[in-house]
C-alpha cells in the first residue's frame, strides 16, 4: 500500500521534529517561502514545495498533492484576521484531496484567566491582536472542516521550551538578569516541551476526533516566577530578581508585559485521553532536566 502524504505548512523547528517522526511512514512535503531552505528540508528526507502564503497565487495545486496537512505558519504580525490561513484554505478547498488538516493555534486566545483552572470549553477572549488573528484562523479551520468534510483538530499551545530550540530554554533569559514578577502579582503559565508538541502534533494526524480542540500542555501548575526560579536552580544560577507589576511597566518592553499580563491554568484530559499522548516530560522539571 502507498504511504499517505503530509503536508506541512510553516516546517520550523517544530515541523523539523514531526518530519522526523513521520517520514519513514508518511511520505512528507513541506512547504516554504525560503528558497535556501529547499537543500536543508530535502536532506531530512521531505519533499520541499516552494510557496507563500502571503502571495496565493504560489500555492498553485498545492491542494491536490497531500491527504493530511499539519498547518504550523504563524499569522502576519498585524492585523485582527489571518490571510495566510484564508489563502492556504482556498488553496487546499481548490485541490479537495486532504481529508485531516491539523492547526497550531496559541493558548492566548482565552486572554486573561485570573488564574483558573480550564478546559477546552472556555469561551475565547482575545486580549491582543495577536490573539485575535489566532481566533479568526480557528474560526476559518472549523468552518473549512464542516463544510469541506475534512477532520480538523486544533491544537492550543502554550510556551514551547527545548534546549535544542532557539530562544527556547530559559537559561539565556536566567543569563541576562531578567526580572520577574513578586509572587502576590505574578501569573500562571503553562508549558510544553517541544519534543511533546511534535509528538501531539502527530497523534493529533493520527487520533483527533472531528473539529476537536485539545490543549496541547503538559501538567505542570507554576506562575512565572517559580518557573524561572527552577530553571536557575536547576542549571545552578541565580535566581531572578523579583520586582512589582508597577515597576515591570516601567522597566521591561511591551512584549515581555504581554505575557505577564495573563493567567490560566490549563487542563490536558483531552490530550492524554483522546489523542492518548504519553508526555515524556509531563512536567517542565523533567523537560529541563533532559
Amino acid at each position: 500500500m502507498r504511504r499517505p502524504v503530509l503536508l506541512i505548512v510553516g516546517c520550523g523547528d517544530i515541523g523539523v521534529r514531526v518530519l522526523r517522526l513521520v517520514h519513514a511512514r508518511w511520505r512528507v512535503l513541506a512547504l516554504t517561502s525560503q528558497p535556501e531552505r529547499l537543500a536543508q528540508l530535502r536532506a531530512l528526507g521531505a519533499r520541499p514545495l516552494l510557496g507563500d502564503l502571503d502571495r496565493s497565487a504560489t500555492l498553485g495545486r498545492l491542494g491536490a498533492l497531500a491527504d493530511a496537512v499539519l498547518h504550523l505558519a504563524p499569522p502576519p504580525a498585524a492585523g485582527e484576521r489571518d490571510p495566510r490561513t484564508r489563502a492556504l484554505l482556498a488553496a487546499l478547498a481548490r485541490g479537495g484531496r486532504a481529508r485531516v488538516l491539523v492547526y497550531a493555534s496559541t493558548t492566548g486566545v482565552y486572554g486573561d484567566a485570573g488564574g483558573a483552572r480550564l478546559d477546552e470549553t472556555r469561551a475565547v477572549a482575545p486580549a491582543s491582536d495577536r490573539a485575535r488573528r489566532r481566533v479568526d484562523a480557528e474560526r476559518l479551520v472549523r468552518w473549512f472542516g464542516r463544510s469541506a468534510g475534512v477532520r480538523t483538530t486544533i491544537l492550543r499551545i502554550p510556551g514551547i521550551y527545548a534546549r535544542d530550540r532557539a530562544g527556547g530554554h530559559p537559561r539565556e533569559r536566567l543569563l541576562r538578569g531578567t526580572p520577574v514578577l513578586e509572587s502576590a502579582d505574578d501569573v500562571y503559565t503553562n508549558h510544553i516541551h517541544a519534543d511533546d508538541l511534535a509528538r501531539a502534533c502527530v497523534a493529533a494526524l493520527v487520533r483527533g476526533r472531528p473539529q476537536r480542540v485539545v490543549h496541547a500542555c503538559d501538567a505542570s501548575e507554576l506562575k512565572m516566577g517559580d518557573y524561572f526560579d527552577l530553571a536557575a536552580d536547576l542549571e545552578g544560577l541565580p535566581r531572578p530578581p523579583r520586582i512589582t507589576r508597577a515597576e515591570a511597566r516601567a522597566r521591561l518592553p511591551a512584549l515581555h508585559l504581554s505575557f505577564m499580563s495573563e493567567s490560566r491554568r490549563l487542563a490536558n484530559a483531552r490530550l492524554r485521553h483522546e489523542l492518548r499522548l504519553v508526555l515524556r516530560y509531563p512536567t517542565v522539571r523533567e523537560g529541563l532536566l533532559a
